[in-house]
């Protein structure tokens, strides 16, 4: 799906019309006439010139897919056509920004502008009516971003309902990771490095590093062990055992998170420890149904990986047992999963209502980010893991229920680092959509 496919234009149109009247009750509780998206301004690094990659405002991009406009604005007011200030400086020293062009540009006012400060111009007379989003950076003139809680508190809660337009611009996304995943597995296979592996999987995504949603983990044995790994050595390993790869893509905005582990030939153990988190994973992804309570889910999942650990000799203790002593979160320690859309973080994961509040993470359980029920619409990930973690078990080999862990095992796969299995779920009013695995089944 391009720019210029016909099937984006109704799909975009409906989408829009979506975010007005979103934005027509946020402004009321607000008390605003105006809402002000700054699409943002670069950082720069201490003393020097060389700034940051630019990360848009999301706000701006749900708007229109434009990612790659800094110092440009989107106004709405109730009612009236949206405007879009669009900064195409005269400049010779940095790429300009293409002309707005494509399915979306018709709903749009257009004022291009050369210089930043003239935005002003275009921007409504009265900046104290207006709800101005971003950040502080992004001020100019009197327009100063102001983030009003209770606007924003409306916005949040309704993102998390993507429209069928969000849901297509996910499903290319989720395309484009796939594909890439496929290149980066064969490189491994291949006997490349991390950073081999790396190059293969931007090269099949054809995006750079800094157009990802994120920075890809690419973890070759014991490295998967460390849950955000960001490094790339450029040396293979003397000897391959396993290959974990957390990477996505980007597609108009929107992201996609997938994660993949992968045994080396003839790490039989390993292969089988894989294909039962795979088979919980699936199990896990079918119950992203309407009303169903993320925390319980992922308590559930405890249970789950805990009986798995059990099965495959590395602790003695019941599932219940393990889960209650804590022993299941030093293998598996990080959440379930999150929201995920225009960031792969996804806002409102917490928020108990569109009017804010926050629904608390279940004791025991700190690194969970999404802790609502879900309803249709909603995306999220699915991301169990099982890990061999030195800090975590040296942790656990201090407590009294040591005694129920095989430690001869765990210790045989630490060189293995860990598996986790990832995938992106629509809840919807049937049965789940997996975007992740339709995409790879695409993709073969």
């Amino acid at each position: 799906m391009d720019i210029t496919h016909p099937d984006l234009h109704p799909l975009y149109a409906d989408h829009l019309a979506t975010l007005k009247s979103r934005t027509d009750t946020a402004l009321a509780r607000a008390g605003r006439d105006h809402l002000v998206l700054a699409a943002g301004t670069p950082r720069y690094e201490f003393l020097d010139d060389k700034p940051y990659p630019f990360a848009v405002n999301p706000w701006f991009k749900h708007w229109v897919p434009v990612t790659k406009a800094p110092g440009s604005w989107l106004v709405y007011t109730p009612g009236q056509k949206p405007k879009l200030v669009y900064l195409q400086p005269h400049d010779y020293w940095h790429v300009v920004p293409e002309a707005p062009a494509g399915y979306w540009v018709e709903h749009f006012d257009i004022a291009i502008i050369r210089e930043a400060a003239d935005a002003v111009q275009h921007l409504p007379k009265d900046p104290a009516r207006s709800a101005i989003i971003g950040e502080d950076i992004a001020k100019v003139g009197p327009f100063a971003p102001d983030n009003p809680k209770a606007l924003l508190d409306h916005l949040h809660w309704h993102r998390t309902y993507k429209t069928p337009y969000e849901l297509a611009m996910m499903r290319v996304a989720s395309k484009i990771g796939a594909r890439a995943h496929r290149a980066a597995e064969a490189a491994f296979r291949g006997g490349a490095s991390e950073f081999g592996i790396q190059m293969a999987y931007l090269d099949a995504a054809r995006q750079t590093e800094n157009e990802l949603p994120y920075s890809n983990i690419v973890a070759l044995n014991e490295h998967g062990a460390v849950l955000h790994y960001t490094d790339f050595n450029h040396a293979p390993p003397a000897h391959f055992h396993s290959f974990l790869i957390d990477a996505g893509a980007s597609f108009h905005g929107y992201a996609s998170d997938i994660t993949r582990t992968h045994a080396a030939a003839g790490a039989d153990e390993f292969a089988a420890l894989i294909d039962a988190v795979d088979d919980a994973q699936l199990g896990f992804c079918a119950m992203v149904k309407k009303g169903q309570s993320y925390p319980d889910l992922h308590v559930h999942a405890h249970h789950v990986l805990a009986n798995i650990l059990r099965e495959h000799g590395f602790i003695r203790m019941s599932a219940e047992s393990a889960v209650e002593s804590g022993v299941s979160s030093t293998f598996f320690p990080h959440g379930l999963g999150h929201g995920i859309g225009l960031q792969v973080h996804d806002v409102a994961g917490f928020q108990e209502s569109e009017r804010g509040g926050t629904i608390p993470k279940p004791p025991g359980h700190p690194y969970l980010r999404l802790t609502r029920k879900l309803e249709p619409g909603m995306v999220t990930t699915i991301e169990p893991g099982i890990y061999f973690i030195d800090m975590l078990l040296a942790e656990l080999r201090k407590k009294p229920v040591a005694k129920d862990v095989n430690w001869d095992k765990v210790d045989a796969f630490r060189k293995y680092g860990g598996i986790r299995i990832e995938d992106d779920v629509v809840c919807t009013n049937g049965e789940p959509e997996n975007l992740t695995r339709e995409a790879f089944a695409a993709a073969v």
